[in-house]
C-alpha cells in the first residue's frame, strides 16, 4: 500500500504516519517527492485491515493499493526515475553510463593498460573480476583478493570507480571493502541470502537478469536488497536462453522499455555476454541505446586471443573506441549524451 501525504504535510505528521505504521507492525518508507510525500507500506502479507486508521490520520490525503508483486521497486511506489550515484557516476538520469574492462583481473599491466585506454575512449566505470564463477570447476576462478587489490590501485591511478562481483556471502564483504559498487552476476540473481547481504551492505548494486529469468523475477530479486534497506540498485539485461543457440544468448533488447515502465530503477544492458562474439557487440551496443538503456557493461582486452575468459567476446581497445562514437551517435539521436564524451566524438 502508498500513503499519498498532502501537499502541505509537515514532517510531524509524516513522522506521525510513519510511526502508526509502526505500531500496525509494518515498515515505512517516506519517499519525499517535489510536490508531497509518499509513503509506502511492505511487511503486509495481505490486504491491511487498519487501513481506514490511517486513513483519518492528518496530513493523510489518500492510500493506493500497489497491485505488483514487488513494492519498492515498482512505479507505484515510486512514479519519478531513480538516480543512482557511484562516486561522481550517476545512473538513471540523461546521460548513459558506458561501463568497461576486462572479465578478469589478469594482472596488474593488462588491467592498468585497458583503463587508461577505456577511460580515454569515454568509460566513466571500470569493470574486471576478482571472482569468477565458472561453469567448469576446471577453468580460470579468479585472483580473488589479489584481483581486487590491483582494481584499488588501477582506481587510484586513474580515478575510475569500480565494479567486481561478490559470488557468495563469504566473498561479499571483502567486495565491499574494495568495491565502489557490487555487481550480482546472472547465476546469483535468485540467491537470496545475497541479495539480502547486500541489500544491508549499503553499497550500490549492479543486478544481472539470469539466463532464464523473466523481468518479474530480477524485479522480485531486487526487490530482496531494496527490502533490506539498500535503495541504490542498477539492473543489468545481459541476455536469456532461448531455442536460438545463433548467439551465446539472446539480448531482449524488449525487457528495457518493459522495465521503465514497471519499475523506477535504472537499467544498462550488457552486449557483451549476451553476444558471445566482438563482432556482435557494435551493434547490440547501437541498439541498446535506441531502445532506452541507461548504461551498458562491455568486455575489453588488449589481447583477447590470450585471455583467460571470454576473449572471444572481448573488444580491443581500438574497438572499444568506435564503438564509444557509434553509441554516441546514437544516443544523440534520442537526445541524449554519454557520459564522459565530448562534442567533438559525434561525427555529424
Amino acid at each position: 500500500m502508498l500513503i499519498v501525504m498532502e501537499a502541505l504535510a509537515d514532517d510531524e505528521q509524516i513522522e506521525r504516519v510513519c510511526a502508526e505504521v509502526a505500531e500496525l507492525g509494518y515498515t515505512a518508507h517516506p519517499m519525499p517527492g517535489p510536490t508531497r510525500t509518499a509513503i509506502g507500506i511492505t511487511g503486509n502479507r495481505g490486504p491491511i485491515l487498519e487501513a481506514a486508521r490511517i486513513e483519518r490520520l492528518p496530513g493523510v490525503h489518500a492510500l493506493i493499493r500497489v497491485t505488483a508483486p514487488y513494492k519498492l521497486v515498482s512505479r507505484e511506489f515510486h512514479e519519478a526515475n531513480s538516480h543512482i550515484a557511484v562516486q561522481d557516476v550517476t545512473f538513471g538520469g540523461t546521460d548513459i553510463v558506458v561501463i568497461a574492462g576486462p572479465c578478469t583481473v589478469e594482472s596488474r599491466e593488462q588491467l592498468l593498460t585497458v583503463a587508461q585506454a577505456v577511460k580515454a575512449a569515454g568509460a566513466t566505470m571500470l569493470r574486471g573480476g576478482a571472482y569468477k564463477p565458472r561453469t567448469s570447476p576446471y577453468a580460470f576462478q579468479g585472483l580473488g583478493e589479489e584481483g581486487l587489490r590491483l582494481l584499488a590501485e588501477v582506481r587510484a591511478i586513474t580515478g575510475l570507480p569500480i565494479v567486481t562481483e561478490a559470488i557468495d556471502t563469504e566473498t561479499l564483504p571483502l567486495v565491499t571493502e574494495y568495491a565502489d559498487m557490487i555487481q550480482i552476476g546472472a547465476r546469483n540473481m535468485q540467491n537470496y541470502a545475497l541479495l539480502k547481504a547486500a541489500g544491508r551492505s549499503q553499497r550500490p548494486v549492479l543486478l544481472k537478469r539470469g539466463f532464464a529469468a523473466t523481468v518479474k523475477d530480477l524485479l522480485l530479486a531486487a526487490e530482496y536488497v531494496l527490502n533490506e534497506g539498500n535503495s541504490n540498485v542498477v539492473l543489468c539485461e545481459r541476455g536469456i536462453r532461448s531455442f536460438d543457440d545463433t548467439a551465446r544468448f539472446t539480448l531482449d533488447l524488449g525487457a528495457i522499455p518493459a522495465i521503465k515502465e514497471l519499475s523506477h530503477l535504472p537499467v544498462i544492458v550488457d552486449p557483451s555476454h549476451a553476444a558471445g562474439d566482438w563482432e556482435r557487440v557494435l551493434p547490440m551496443a547501437r541498439a541498446a541505446v535506441a531502445a532506452g538503456a541507461d548504461g551498458m557493461i562491455v568486455e575489453v582486452h588488449p589481447n583477447p586471443a590470450f585471455a583467460l575468459c571470454d576473449g572471444q567476446q572481448s573488444l580491443v581497445p581500438e574497438r572499444f573506441a568506435t564503438m564509444m562514437t557509434q553509441v554516441a551517435q546514437v544516443a544523440a539521436a534520442v537526445g541524449r549524451p554519454v557520459a564522459g564524451s565530448h562534442p567533438s566524438d559525434i561525427q555529424k
